[in-house]
């Protein structure tokens, strides 16, 4: 290890969020207090954590806190702690670059509002660079709790684009953060100002947060954080806004939760809980792989920040803390993956989890429409992962539907089976690429003659989702594209006999077309769907949808072979038009165009698209003589 002074320059993304921090976020500049003393309290739960198997990484110094010493003559200010540290190489790793995939992300989600790009900062680790806010220049002097006094680093930048690191001696462990302050942010130098800033932002953070006593010549440091663990307080003794400071500590999150829920269960096994519903999708919801999982404490000692063995997958976006009176101090993740006692705890947490989903969608529907759209594809997840909380899933799930003017409106399950058409026995839904390809589909034209409300589905997820349920509240679900409508009670004795008397006059016409089209299809017959478009491709209850077909394909697999058949609208114009045809081979053009026209209704594509243009454009030239 070299223990010479080294000038290094950032990575490319760190130059572009310094010169972010520097001139783009004057108005909200106490942020970056918050963060500093964020990341000393994470020194100490990972020093006091990794002390656990390793006693003398404390040794004599058990003392955990964070020290602020604001020096107004100096224009200085130092928050330090006594925790994990960091080696020569840590030092250059951690601040001299952020990792690639959540520098991105964090570009992206930059707004130009002052107040929502200030909101991101910690979210995406970038917590430390905040102090370029207020300083032109930062020193960062630290030790590992494991390494020697003589092998302390001293880290330091004006943000110009490079930093130098160097290998000095340092008698305590842990980390001083000094920043030298610009002239215009000397007011974060004064005592007063700085507590204030402390009981705001980090009154809640589990370890003392010590300033020099007010009004004395004494070097004497004193408590200015209650530096008592939130949860451990009773829930009347807490106020909102200390439950949202605290979210906003474990989330990196500066917009306000949803939602929370504080709980303590006593009895066979004790354990303490607050969950948090976030009010936006983090950037890496969609990486299943990602760190995720609850923080967990064991008797107030904090043991790790991702435990995700306490909720399922699809309940990833939650955030919060489980304190544990019963699990070991050195409880392991494989431990915690075969301990009995976490899977109680486990399911007792996801059930919290959904009745405070519940609690906020018939309270506060305005706050659940907004969850709905950030974390909704990832809640639908759990009808095939959960299926033992299925029934307390299915009332939680939203659908746009033909009652409602635009796609953003929604409904749940519950209110579209209280508004059913008299008759009905069927859920209806459709899956397409666009909910407004769904609205417009033609296999719903008889539907909404009828007035029968249609869910609409345009989720990846969704085929594969509505394929785990069959029934809600005694209704079952229909896909309105697939078999029979199943209508019921919702068809008269009219229309079946409307239905019965075209099938017999079209015989021949419906032999024509299966004459015409091959094997293409299973059968041609007489549709009961159609009002305005001549005809539609259906596939069979238990064949996979044109949309799972191409996402097989997509995924390099062969989709199962199947046929559908195609249904007439022997009423319509075209049809009858062609039933008048003499000439075989006219008819097979019209015939073939009808079929390419519904494949591509049905999937999107046509099998060959140049026959397809040839076909349309040689009808389009008899049209154009005909004249």
């Amino acid at each position: 290890m070299s223990s010479e002074r080294e000038t290094l320059g950032f990575q490319a993304e760190v130059r572009e969020l310094l010169n972010l921090m520097i001139h783009s976020l004057y108005s909200h500049r106490d942020i970056f207090l918050r963060e500093l003393i964020s990341n000393a309290s994470d020194a100490n739960d990972k020093l006091r954590f990794l002390a656990l198997s390793n006693p003398d990484l404390l040794g004599k110094d058990n003392d955990l806190a964070i020290w602020i010493d604001g020096d107004p003559s100096g224009a200085t200010l130092t928050v330090r702690d006594h925790g994990i540290g960091m080696s020569r190489e840590e030092a250059i790793t951690h601040l001299g670059t952020i990792a690639k995939s959540g520098t991105a992300e964090f570009f992206k989600r930059l707004t130009g509002d002052q107040q929502k790009d200030a909101q991101l900062i910690g979210q995406f680790g970038v917590g430390f660079y905040s102090a370029f806010i207020v300083a032109d220049r930062v020193e960062v002097l630290t030790r590992r709790a494991d390494a020697a006094p003589e092998q302390a680093v001293r880290w330091e930048s004006s943000a110009d684009g490079q930093f130098t690191v160097e290998t000095i001696t340092r008698a305590e462990r842990g980390t001083s953060v000094v920043l030298h302050l610009k002239d215009d942010a000397k007011e974060f130098a004064d005592p007063m100002r700085l507590r204030a800033l402390v009981r705001r932002y980090s009154d809640h953070i589990a370890f003392p947060v010590r300033m020099h006593k007010q009004g004395a010549a004494s070097l004497d440091y004193e408590d200015v954080n209650q530096a008592q663990a939130l949860w451990t307080r009773p829930r009347s003794e807490i106020k909102d806004e200390e439950y949202r400071d605290l979210y906003g500590h474990i989330a990196h999150d500066g917009a306000e939760p949803l939602a929370w829920s504080h709980n303590r269960v006593e009895g066979k096994r004790e354990y303490t809980s607050l969950l948090y519903i976030p009010a936006r999708a983090p950037f890496d919801l969609w990486q299943r792989e990602a760190t995720r999982g609850l923080k967990l404490y064991v008797r107030r000692v904090f043991i790790m920040d991702d435990a995700e063995q306490f909720l399922p997958l699809y309940l990833r976006f939650v955030k919060g803390i489980v304190d544990s009176n019963d699990l070991p101090l050195n409880v392991s993740r494989e431990l915690l993956q075969q301990d009995r006692e976490v899977e109680a705890m486990r399911a007792a947490l996801t059930r919290r989890v959904l009745e405070m989903l519940a609690k906020l969608a018939k309270d506060e529907p305005e706050k659940y429409a907004q969850f709905w759209r950030e974390f909704g594809r990832v809640l639908k997840e759990g009808l095939s992962e959960d299926p033992g909380n299925r029934e307390r899933l299915l009332p939680l799930l939203r659908f746009a539907s033909t009652a409602s003017a635009a796609n953003d409106e929604t409904v749940s399950l519950t209110e579209y089976v209280a508004r059913m058409r008299p008759g009905q026995e069927r859920i209806y839904y459709i899956v397409a690429d666009t909910l407004d390809s769904a609205r417009a589909s033609p296999y719903l034209e008889l539907l909404q003659q009828k007035g029968v409300e249609v869910l609409l589905m345009a989720d990846r997820i969704d085929e594969w989702v509505m394929g785990q349920v069959s029934e809600f509240e005694g209704k079952r679900f229909k896909e309105a594209s697939r078999g029979d409508l199943e209508l019921g009670g919702l068809a008269d004795q009219a229309e079946r006999a409307r239905i019965d008397e075209e099938r017999k006059e079209n015989k021949a016409l419906l032999k024509r077309f299966k004459d015409a089209l091959g094997d293409r299809v299973l059968e041609v017959r007489v549709s009961e769907r159609l009002r305005d478009s001549p005809a539609l491709l259906v596939h069979g209850e238990g064949e996979l949808s044109a949309q799972m077909r191409r996402l097989l394909a997509a995924n390099g697999q062969a989709p199962p072979a199947g046929k559908p058949a195609m249904e007439l609208n022997v009423s319509h114009p075209l049809v009858r038009h062609m039933d008048s045809l003499k000439a075989a081979d006219e008819f097979q053009e019209l015939a073939l165009l009808l079929y390419d026209q519904a494949a591509l209704t049905e999937e999107g594509q046509v099998a060959n698209p140049a026959d397809f243009s040839r076909r349309l454009n040689n009808l389009l030239v008899r049209l154009v003589a005909a004249r």
